[in-house]
């Protein structure tokens, strides 16, 4: 899969990154500040999202190789505005960096979680798991003179933007970067191997303890008409 992607990212070219004025690393949100990575997003061990009060995006990247990735899409029904749809998904795992300026996510396949809505034809939400290998041309860190902030621009694989993305915390605000809920095995003695839960739940306390107060720069008018496409890949149903 890699070699794979590899190869075809030396059919975009080059791409100049050489104007970054910070690193990667950091909590990156956008301009709702309210959706971010991290322990207030998602519980690994309780299997379960924390919905943000408002939609939007967060990216978080480490210095060595791993990221975290946060989206809540809110979409209107012109047909019926009574019937909103809602999409949250959480990922984390590696990324690399392109000597052509490319950025590439790759996720732990088994990690991914994804919580469709759909209130108007459904009674209940859709839990599944999700991996989505995720390719973006280009990237770049510019300071923005409104807010005062570093902001991120990513473009898609096709060179679209996406929506900025603001530098809110410094080090990063995540979830362990290992694997958290490994598919479970069974040894040779036909004895199932131990999960990882309470690692998980003491590394989670942990950086509860330490996570700094986010202060909130909510911009409503923003999201009147919000409109967002998340093309993702199916995971599966829970057994």
């Amino acid at each position: 899969m890699r070699t794979e992607l590899a190869a075809a990212l030396l059919l975009f070219g080059s791409s100049t990154i050489a104007g970054n004025v910070t690193a990667l690393q950091g909590t990156w949100t956008s301009k709702s500040d309210t959706v971010v990575t991290g322990p207030a997003f998602y519980d690994p061990v309780g299997e379960k999202f924390l919905e943000p009060r408002l939609p939007g995006t967060a990216f978080s990247f480490t210095n060595d190789g791993y990221f975290e990735e946060s989206i809540y899409t809110v979409v209107g029904n012109p047909t019926n505005p009574e019937c909103p749809t809602a999409l949250i998904i959480w990922q984390h795992g590696k990324y690399t960096l392109y000597s052509n300026g490319s950025l590439v996510l790759f996720p732990y396949a088994s990690d991914g979680r994804k919580l469709w809505s759909d209130p108007c034809t459904s009674q209940t939400s859709v839990y599944t798991r999700y991996n989505q290998t995720e390719l973006y041309k280009s990237w770049e860190i510019v300071l923005d003179a409104y807010r005062g902030q570093y902001r991120l621009n990513l473009f898609r694989f096709d060179g679209s933007p996406m929506n900025p993305l603001y530098l809110t915390y410094n080090p990063p605000q995540m979830l362990p970067t290992t694997t958290l809920n490994p598919v479970t095995t069974t040894t040779a003695t036909g004895t199932v191997t131990p999960t990882t839960a309470s690692k998980i739940k003491r590394s989670l306390m942990e950086i509860q303890a330490s996570l700094p107060e986010a202060t909130a720069n909510l911009d409503f008018w923003w999201y009147i008409a919000v409109g967002m496409t998340i093309i993702g890949g199916f995971g599966w149903y829970f057994v």
